[in-house]
C-alpha cells in the first residue's frame, strides 16, 4: 500500500522563489504508468462516524488526500491508518475501503486517472 504524508516531505521551492511545494507525487513520476489513461474524476467525499466506503474496485489510478479526521484504509486486505495529510493511492483493479475511526467522520479530496481503454464506471454501484 502506497501512503505518503505531506508531514514527511521537505518543501520546495518554485515559481522564482515565491511558492513553498510539498510534492506527495512528482512532476511525470507516475507518467508511464499513467500513460494513455485520462483523468476521470475529481472529488471530495466525507465518511460519517460509523460508517465505510462499500468494498469495491474500478480501472482507475485513485487518490485519496485525507483532510480531515482519522481512519482505516483497506487494499487488497492490508490496512493502514491515516490521518490529514496522507495521501493514498489505490491501484486499478483493487478491491479499497475507507472507514473513519477516532470517533469523527474522515473527509477526503479524491481524484482518479483511468487506464487506457477502461469502460464507463457505474459509481452508484460501486
Amino acid at each position: 500500500m502506497d501512503v505518503r504524508s505531506i508531514s514527511n516531505v521537505e518543501a520546495e521551492v518554485e515559481h522564482n522563489g515565491t511558492v513553498p511545494v510539498w510534492y506527495l507525487v512528482h512532476p511525470r513520476e507516475m507518467k508511464a504508468l499513467t500513460d494513455g489513461g485520462h483523468l476521470e474524476l475529481v472529488n471530495e467525499f466525507e465518511v460519517a462516524a460509523g460508517g465505510a466506503v462499500f468494498p469495491h474496485s474500478h480501472p482507475t489510478h485513485e487518490f485519496y488526500f485525507v483532510m480531515n479526521g482519522r481512519g482505516v484504509m483497506t487494499i487488497s486486505g492490508e490496512d493502514r491508518d491515516v490521518a490529514p495529510g496522507d495521501l493514498v493511492y489505490i491501484p486499478p483493479d483493487e478491491v479499497h475501503s475507507l472507514r473513519p475511526t477516532g470517533g469523527g467522520a474522515i473527509h477526503c479530496f479524491c481524484f482518479a486517472v483511468a487506464v487506457r481503454g477502461a469502460p464507463d464506471i457505474d459509481y452508484t454501484s460501486h
